[in-house]
């Protein structure tokens, strides 16, 4: 019978083996994808820097047509807005209307109940001044 350092040795050497293999198996993959890929850039006559432009971007290029309504859409982070809500069991508890709502708005709107956490604003000149940059 083997030594336990024995049969280690050898799931060693398989596992390597296998490794080996799955990294051939992914190259071939990849090189599959990349051919059908290159394929439809030329098709679609685009260039090296058309793809390139659009992989830094994160996002495929854009075609700009009519149905770009939301081309003037700022993205990226928004400014800092005044609460909307208000906790009615501990007043120190506020919620902007945007991201993940907290327990109490979640229970509130179970609850039907989520109006009467509105904060109502008297003074909408108060918030209407550009914030500040930092």
């Amino acid at each position: 019978m083997a030594t336990v350092a024995a049969q280690l040795a050898a799931l060693k050497k398989q596992q390597e083996a296998l490794l080996k293999k799955e990294q051939a198996l992914k190259a071939k993959a990849h090189d599959k994808v990349l051919a059908k890929i290159v394929q439809m850039a030329k098709d679609a006559g685009l260039s090296a820097s058309d793809i390139a432009k659009a992989l830094n971007a994160g996002k495929p290029a854009k075609a700009k047509t009519a149905k770009a309504s939301k081309a003037g859409k700022k993205t990226g982070p928004r400014g800092k807005v005044a609460p909307k809500y208000r906790n009615p069991a501990n007043h120190a508890e506020t919620w902007t209307g945007r991201g993940v709502s907290p327990k109490w708005v979640a229970e509130l709107k179970a609850s039907g109940k989520l109006e009467t956490a509105l904060i109502s604003h008297d003074a909408p000149a108060a918030h209407a001044e550009a914030p500040a940059a930092h």
